[in-house]
C-alpha cells in the first residue's frame, strides 16, 4: 500500500474546522484574529477561547492543528507576531507555519519544540531555499507555491530532507504568494495587510447598459453580459485588451484541482496536499475535504487502478471558482 499524504485543510472558523475534522480531514490551518495570518478580515478567525476549543476537538478525533502566522511583521508592531508566536506555543498546536526569517529565529530561540512550517507566503520555489530554512531553522515542512510544474515539484522533493506540502484544490495565484504589488498598487494595500486580494472596499459593481462593470479602485477589471458567470473580482483574473485582443491577460478565472494527479504526487513522495480556502464556508470545507480523503483513500489502496469518479469531479466543479477547473502550473506543456 502506498503512503498517504496528509489532507490539510482550511479552518477559518470554528464550524469550518468541525467540518473539516469531521469529513476526514488530517489536519486543519487556521488562524488568529489579527494581522497576523494572511486572512485577517471581519468574521474569520480564532481567538483564544475558539482555539482552544477547536483544538481540543481536532485532538480527539486524530486530526492535527496549524497555525498559519505567516503575514510580515510591520514596522512598530513586531510584538503582535511574538505574541502570536508564544500564543500558539501555549495553546499546544501542532505547528507554526511562518514566513518571516526574524520570526522564525524568535521561535527556534524561545520555543524550540515548536515545529515549523515554511509558508507559501516566503515562496521558496526551489530545494536550495528550501534547504536554507532547514539549516538555519529545523523547518520540517514547505509548502510550496502554485507556480511550478510536477516534474519541477518532483526535483524539489528529490533534494531535500523537509516534507512537501502542495496545493490540490482552490484559488490560484500568479504572483509572490501574498504580495502581490498589482493588487497593492490599485487598492493601496498588500493582502498582507489586508487579508484578502480585493478588499471589499475597494471592489464597485454597477449596471452599465446591458452588462455588469467590476471595478477594484478605479480600475475596470470586466464586463459581463446578463447571465455570464462572474467570478471573484481579483486584478490578475480580468479581462483587458493587450495587443488587439481581449481576454483573460494574467489568469483565468478558475480553480485549481490537481486531483487528477493524485498517484503522481504520490509516487514522487509529496508529504501533504493543502486545500485552500479560509474564507469559504463550512459547506464548502465539508464537500471538499469529504471528496479529497474519498479520493486520496482510494489512491492509497491502488494507485495503479486510480480512477476519478464522477461525483468526485461533479461535486468539485460546484465549489470552484467560475464552476472551471485547471491543472494550473502542474501541467504547462513549455516546462
Amino acid at each position: 500500500m502506498t503512503a498517504a499524504p496528509a489532507l490539510v485543510c482550511p479552518a477559518g472558523s470554528l464550524p469550518a474546522l468541525k467540518a473539516a475534522v469531521d469529513n476526514g480531514a488530517d489536519a486543519v490551518y487556521l488562524g488568529f484574529r489579527d494581522a497576523t495570518n494572511a486572512r485577517n478580515f471581519a468574521g474569520l478567525n480564532f481567538d483564544e477561547a475558539a482555539a482552544r476549543t477547536g483544538i481540543r476537538y481536532a485532538h480527539a478525533r486524530g486530526a492535527a492543528v496549524l497555525v498559519a502566522i505567516n503575514t510580515y511583521p510591520r514596522p512598530g508592531a513586531w510584538t503582535d507576531w511574538i505574541r502570536a508566536v508564544d500564543r500558539a506555543a501555549a495553546l499546544g498546536v501542532d505547528a507554526a507555519i511562518l514566513a518571516d526569517l526574524g520570526l522564525m529565529q524568535y521561535a527556534c530561540d524561545a520555543h524550540p519544540g515548536l515545529r515549523l512550517h515554511l509558508s507559501v507566503q516566503g515562496s521558496a520555489t526551489n530545494h536550495e531555499a528550501i534547504n536554507f530554512y532547514f539549516r538555519q531553522f529545523g523547518v520540517r515542512r514547505a509548502v510550496l507555491p502554485r507556480v511550478l510544474s510536477l516534474a519541477q515539484v518532483e526535483n524539489v522533493v528529490r533534494n531535500t530532507p523537509v516534507e512537501i506540502e502542495v496545493f490540490g484544490f482552490g484559488s490560484l495565484c500568479v504572483m509572490v504568494e501574498g504580495r502581490c504589488t498589482l493588487s497593492s498598487y490599485v487598492t493601496g494595500e498588500s493582502p498582507n495587510t489586508a487579508g484578502v486580494c480585493s478588499p471589499p472596499r475597494a471592489v464597485r459593481m454597477q449596471q452599465a447598459g446591458d452588462s455588469m462593470e467590476v471595478r477594484l479602485g478605479e480600475v475596470l477589471l470586466d464586463r459581463f453580459a446578463t447571465g455570464e458567470q462572474a467570478g471573484y473580482p481579483t486584478l490578475c483574473k480580468g479581462r483587458f485588451e493587450v495587443a488587439g485582443e481581449h481576454g483573460y491577460a494574467l489568469e483565468e478565472p478558475v480553480s485549481l484541482n490537481a486531483l487528477a494527479l493524485l498517484p503522481e504526487l504520490m509516487r514522487i513522495g509529496v508529504k501533504a496536499v493543502k486545500i485552500e480556502g479560509r474564507q469559504r464556508s463550512p459547506a464548502y470545507v465539508a464537500t471538499v475535504t469529504r471528496v479529497w480523503r474519498e479520493a486520496i483513500d482510494a489512491c492509497t489502496r491502488d494507485p495503479s487502478g486510480f480512477r476519478i469518479g464522477p461525483r468526485w469531479n461533479a461535486e468539485l466543479s460546484r465549489q470552484s471558482e467560475g464552476r472551471q477547473c485547471t491543472l494550473g502550473a502542474y501541467e504547462r506543456p513549455w516546462r
